[in-house]
């Protein structure tokens, strides 16, 4: 879709966005957000659905300092970071004002109980929703069924998503158009961090650019799943810079 004052830079074959959240109006009709970092990337090489799901976002936002750095040394262009906890907050503040219903899926029923009456007290004019799917590798078309079924009885204005990558970028944009939400945004490990199942880096490491650093010391175990996805990333962007090069001389 169309949307005024869009900008996006290319990262290796991806348009990332690289302008504000601010662009989203009040009467979008349809708008899937997704984020992308060198870990997404990894995955994607490895799994066509994936990528066409993230190709397939209309805000494909960064989440995560190494596109940050991917895009500096390709195109000499520096793009501020959208992480989807941001992608979060703008979203549900901007509910907020205009009185819009929020349907949270994903997650656990407690969690969900925890979102619902947080965003009770600190958004008092959302009307919220929620549909914790079952816990599985894949889901069936009964399981998918039932997922469009409850976000339509609800018709939220927004649908976030929550189900780790790459099964939530994959089920938004593979049901986008099925269910009644005007924007989709898959948000991954935010539904606990709200709900207050795990911590955020405090925000001076956010700031710092140096979230991931904090992460690594206290998740060491999802660095180690990661690492590989991530070299592969570092590996093509240095890739491209090389052909660049010879491409010049």
């Amino acid at each position: 879709m169309e949307l005024q004052g869009y900008k996006s830079t290319n990262v290796l074959s991806y348009e990332v966005f690289s302008a504000s959240l601010d662009i989203i109006r009040a009467d979008v009709k349809k708008l899937l957000i997704n984020t992308f970092s060198p870990n997404s990337y990894g995955i994607a090489l490895q799994d066509q659905e994936f990528e066409e799901a993230l190709k397939g976002s209309d805000l494909l936002v960064l989440d995560g300092i190494g596109i940050a750095l991917g895009s500096i040394l390709l195109n000499g262009k520096n793009i501020k970071k959208i992480a989807g906890q941001d992608c979060f907050d703008y979203l549900v503040d901007k509910a907020n004002k205009h009185g819009w219903k929020v349907f949270l899926l994903g997650s656990t029923e407690s969690t969900l109980n925890k979102i619902t009456d947080r965003l009770g007290k600190e958004y008092p004019r959302i009307i919220t929703g929620s549909y914790s799917p079952p816990y599985k590798a894949e889901f069936s078309d009964e399981d998918n069924a039932r997922m469009v079924e409850a976000v339509n009885a609800f018709q939220p204005d927004i649908l976030f998503i929550a189900m780790t990558a790459p099964k939530q970028e994959k089920w938004g944009y593979q049901h986008r158009d099925l269910v009644n939400a005007r924007i989709l945004c898959a948000v991954g490990n935010v539904f606990d961090w709200y709900a207050g199942n795990s911590k955020r880096p405090a925000p001076i490491w956010i700031k710092l650019r140096l979230e991931w650093l904090v992460r690594i010391f206290l998740r060491p175990e999802i660095f180690r799943r990661n690492t590989k996805n991530q070299l592969a990333f570092v590996k093509d962007v240095l890739l491209h810079i090389s052909h660049i090069k010879r491409k010049k001389a």
